[in-house]
């Protein structure tokens, strides 16, 4: 599959910003058998007095812009042409759950993909009894780690309502827990928090998805905008597999990935700081169009 990728990020402040520095993760990466960028872009108006690129720890590509001009508004434009393999849903090789441990215990790496990193609490995904005992109660009967992780997904997607006013970029996983309704950001926290709880790693993936579904599939929910969706360890012969919570599914070549962290904090967006006051008003518009 073939995409052309457009995205504007939009930022218009109540006050006039006298200086700033961001962090911007909005570019998709090349995974090898995954996906592969042939190309890609980034501009930005106005446009920075410096701007430097690196990759993070996790992989993901890194741009860094500051302004030292004042400034009213901020936009963020990325073009890109992303080719995405369409691989069918893994043969399940993963372990029992019980097993898991001991694959863990005998993975002596700390390398950026390695499951030790994504099994305890991170900065915006707690570890909350109440999302544990509810993932374990969804598990219960998994005959492996892959079947279980699917399982949860499943669950969240019956059990919860996308409901874009419920729930804001800060809310927490315990709080849209309580609510049974959120975002796509949501629901991966959600999922993540209870596959940690059960001893299963678990991080975040940010990316896009297809904005115009094939003939007669349905249109997935969050194609409008930036996507989230969880990766999972299912042990040492099946490696790192992707779920989609919000649409109920694994992820396939409808989803394309800008990159991974612990959580959204690791891969936000845009991040820095800003000489002014006051707030700001955030739009965002998504086009991903298959090209034939």
């Amino acid at each position: 599959m073939l995409y052309d990728v457009k995205l504007d990020l939009h930022y218009d402040y109540d006050a006039t910003v006298h200086g700033g520095r961001h962090l911007i993760r909005v570019a998709p990466i090349s995974v090898p058998g995954v996906q592969r960028v042939v190309a890609s872009s980034l501009s930005f108006e106005p446009r920075p007095h410096r701007e430097s690129h690196f990759t993070d720890f996790f992989g993901n590509s890194v741009t860094t812009i500051a302004y030292d001009a004042p400034h009213d508004t901020l936009d963020v434009r990325l073009s890109a042409r992303v080719q995405v393999e369409d691989i069918h849903p893994p043969a399940d090789l993963s372990p029992t759950l019980p097993s898991l441990a001991a694959e863990i215990a005998r993975f002596w790496s700390v390398a950026p993909d390695s499951p030790h990193h994504f099994l305890a609490s991170s900065p915006r995904v707690q570890l909350v009894p109440a999302i544990t005992e509810y993932a374990s109660e969804v598990v219960d009967t998994a005959s492996s780690v892959q079947s279980a992780a699917l399982a949860l997904c499943m669950a969240i997607h019956r059990d919860f309502a996308y409901d874009p006013k419920a729930t804001d970029v800060a809310t927490k996983p315990a709080e849209a827990f309580a609510l049974r309704k959120g975002v796509c950001q949501d629901f991966a926290h959600i999922m993540i928090a209870g596959l940690r709880g059960v001893g299963i790693p678990a991080g975040y993936v940010s990316g896009f998805l297809r904005t115009i579904p094939p003939a007669g599939k349905a249109r997935l929910e969050g194609a409008d905008a930036m996507h989230a969706w969880a990766r999972v360890w299912c042990g040492q012969h099946a490696g790192w597999i992707e779920f989609d919570p919000t649409n109920a599914m694994i992820a396939g070549p409808d989803h394309i990935s800008i990159g991974h962290g612990r959580d959204y904090g690791d891969i936000s967006p845009i991040v820095g700081v800003l000489r002014t006051h006051g707030g700001h008003e955030t739009t965002q518009s998504v086009d991903v169009i298959r090209v034939e």
